[in-house]
């Protein structure tokens, strides 16, 4: 079992900045991965950004260059700095992690937190 814990979503102006963070607690040397994903009102839920335990990254095309996914791992903790944001940021936002492998192979998810940007 995996714990994820959110923080540092709220109201920013458009071309402000806000900084996510997700403590994860429990099993978590079974994470393989780790990410971001964010679903706006009357949308599906869409991948932001994702890191791996190699430390390799992704990003939506929507988010590259202005978002960053990076971890702290003495903290066992990933983190999603957002710049520049726009309206169309505006959704709930998730954190994600992939854990296990194989048949035993699943994701956790955090309770979301609410990312409102104004214009």
């Amino acid at each position: 079992q995996v714990q994820l814990v959110e923080s540092g979503g709220g109201l920013v102006q458009a071309g402000g900045s806000l900084r996510l963070s997700c403590a994860a607690s429990g099993s978590i040397s079974s994470i393989s991965g780790m990410g971001w994903y964010r679903q706006a009102p009357g949308k599906q839920r869409e991948l932001v950004a994702k890191i791996t335990r190699g430390g390799g990254t992704n990003y939506a095309d929507s988010v590259k260059g202005r978002f960053t996914i990076y971890r702290d791992n003495a903290k066992s903790t990933w983190y999603l700095q957002m710049s520049s944001l726009k309206d169309e940021d505006t959704a709930v936002y998730y954190c994600n992690a992939d854990w296990g492998l194989g048949s035993q192979r699943r994701a956790y998810w955090g309770q979301g937190t609410q990312v409102t940007v104004s214009s």
